[in-house]
């Protein structure tokens, strides 16, 4: 396997698609380049008295749009290598869903299975202390999330210790995104980076042109899946396509895999995995050992939904699906993507694909500043429009309908609805506008994604009068 790094690679793919840009080299090297990196490092005390340093980090790649945005893993891989290029992805993500923030990620270097809720909340509360001594944390400077390894319950931890030492209480929620319900999260927000991926996959599928290309048949229905990570994003993304008539045939984890051609129920493998620490032994199911080679398993569509680098260009050639939807952040290296490009393979990209978590997460964020749920305002009104509407309607055709048609027929959205109408429609009009720009610049999707999110941040900069 070639060696590049994560970053080399991200700007690998920026390259290729600016070469079809008109922009100056001035402001694509603006573009491009971290405006900065904090690295850190602090003691924790564990349960048993011992200390210990921790090494974190926390990178804003663009300053084009703030607050800058992006996730917090918790991982024993995790580098500042990986961040930046996570934060440069953030930026190009959020340009092109059309999200108003530049990217931003962090990172601590831990295996938080291997420490207490104790000692993860007294990790999360010093990194949260130490973002907001550096000003790399608040809801106008930087607001993270939850990202591999973390959840609503550390962005709890972080909006909490933010609470106490902030200046301004005001808009204080608004400080990271992803927290639980009751402290300002929003509904819909778990789900929204799997529904998301749904979104996408189904966008393509319904697409004639590439169906055609791919000798498929249209639609998510029958479409054979195999999912790498079965986490939040790639166990949402599996219920979603499993309810929507897919036939998940094989689900991969850290620690094996299991196969079947009939199907696999993805919640029932989710509680046997949660109830054996394992997905080996699921009933009606062939276990795989080696769970690295179900990415080359056959099937129509391969979702590597958990971190980065897993298709290479050792493996490349091996990969028999039609599509490869990268759930996961740059799963696939830049020489593993030409080579599945060559042999027409279908790459939806992950800047686009798991676009839905910083969408929803915008959403969360306006409700924080806004301070009023999504829906409280219209939702009975709505109701009640509706119900008069529906009582014309039998007025004029003599029609009784039942109550309890009515109350579906009449319901006012809520805030759950609002959220899932809003990121369908953010990843339908992204799916749409990257495959316009594919087929006028004769590109694949990533480069086309690409071009769009570079055009729109230099449209940024030109309107403020800093590149012609």
């Amino acid at each position: 396997m070639s060696e590049i790094s994560f970053t080399a690679q991200v700007d690998r793919h920026f390259y290729k698609a600016a070469a079809h840009t008109k922009h100056p080299p001035g402001l694509l090297e603006q573009i491009r380049v971290c405006n900065s990196v904090y690295a850190f490092t602090f003691p924790i005390r564990k349960d048993d008295g011992t200390i210990e340093v921790i090494h974190a980090w926390r990178a804003e790649h663009s300053m084009h749009k703030t607050p800058t945005k992006g996730g917090i893993r918790y991982a024993s891989h995790a580098n500042q290598d990986e961040v930046v290029a996570l934060a440069t992805l953030m930026t190009y993500k959020c340009a092109l869903v059309e999200v108003p923030y530049g990217g931003a990620k962090g990172a601590v270097c831990i295996d938080r299975r291997q420490y207490s809720d104790a000692e993860l909340e007294r990790i999360t509360r010093r990194y949260t202390f130490e973002l907001v001594a550096k000003n790399f944390i608040g809801p106008g400077i930087d607001v993270p999330a939850p990202d591999y390894g973390t959840g609503a319950r550390e962005m709890a931890w972080i909006v909490d210790t933010y609470e106490q030492i902030a200046t301004s209480k005001l808009n204080a929620a608004g400080c990271v995104t992803g927290k639980p319900i009751a402290q300002g999260g929003i509904r819909g927000r778990t789900t929204a980076t799997g529904l998301g991926v749904f979104f996408g996959i189904r966008e393509t599928c319904l697409d004639k042109g590439f169906m055609k290309d791919l000798g498929l048949q249209r639609g998510v229905g029958g479409k054979r899946i195999v999912i790498q990570g079965l986490g939040n994003v790639g166990y949402h993304a599996a219920c979603f396509l499993h309810d929507a008539g897919a036939v998940v045939t094989g689900i991969a984890e850290y620690n094996g895999g299991i196969r079947s051609q009939s199907g696999i129920d993805p919640r029932a493998a989710r509680k046997h995995f949660r109830e054996h620490g394992s997905l080996l032994g699921f009933p009606g199911t062939t276990d795989v050992e080696n769970s690295l080679e179900l990415l080359e398993a056959d099937c129509d569509i391969l979702i590597p939904a958990a971190i980065e680098n897993v298709i290479t260009d050792e493996n490349a050639g091996r990969i028999r699906a039609s599509i490869v939807a990268e759930a996961a952040n740059g799963p696939t290296t830049a020489a593993a993507a030409e080579m599945l490009l060559e042999r027409g393979v279908l790459i939806l990209p992950d800047m686009y694909l798991n676009a839905g978590g910083v969408t929803v997460s915008y959403f969360e964020w306006l409700k924080n500043l806004s301070h009023v749920r999504m829906g409280r305002m219209e939702k009975r009104f709505e109701e009640a429009s509706n119900r008069r509407l529906l009582a014309a309607m039998e007025a004029v055709t003599g029609y009784q309908l039942s109550e309890a048609v009515l109350g579906t027929a009449a319901k006012g959205a809520s805030e759950e609805d609002l959220v899932r109408s809003g990121l369908e429609d953010t990843m339908v009009n992204a799916h749409h506008a990257s495959c316009e720009v594919a087929r006028r610049h004769g590109v694949d999707l990533r480069t086309a994604a690409y071009i769009m999110a570079i055009d729109k941040i230099a449209l940024i900069y030109a309107e403020r009068g800093i590149f012609p």
